[in-house]
């Protein structure tokens, strides 16, 4: 089993944390089937390991029924989203299970040897997984 760290912008993670955005949107996915966990790193200027949630599913499609079906719970624009996904022609939407906010947020950079904050997302160490 493994983990993956997601990098998130603060504005979505607020969204995420308050049940209004239900899915998180990829242009890329992993390439790993054993992933049970994300952990939701909050991006500049936060900077910090703040959640983790359950992965319900994965979806895949175009970007156009992608937005079809999540609109309702993107907890984001629809410009936002279609410029997101400007010239790609596959689209993936995780849907968010059970959020686990944390009380005291973790810092990568003290827990997570040469850490660099992931571009799209990060798979987590072993080491880190079994101090949670």
């Amino acid at each position: 089993m493994s983990d993956v760290l997601l990098s998130v912008k603060p504005e979505y993670v607020e969204k995420i944390l308050k049940g209004k955005k239900k899915y998180e949107f990829r242009r890329s996915i992993f390439k790993r089937n054993d992933i049970e966990k994300i952990y939701i790193y909050s991006s500049s200027p936060i900077r910090k390991i703040i959640a983790s949630f359950k992965i319900e599913k994965i979806l895949k499609d175009s970007p156009e029924n992608i937005w079809t079906l999540c609109q309702k719970y993107a907890g984001i624009s629809k410009k936002d989203f279609f410029d997101y996904f400007q010239n790609s022609e596959m689209a993936f939407a995780i849907e968010i299970g059970s959020v686990d906010s944390f009380k005291e947020h973790i810092d990568p950079f003290e827990v997570i040897e040469n850490f660099k904050p992931p571009q799209s997302f990060y798979y987590l160490p072993f080491a880190f997984q079994q101090n949670l």
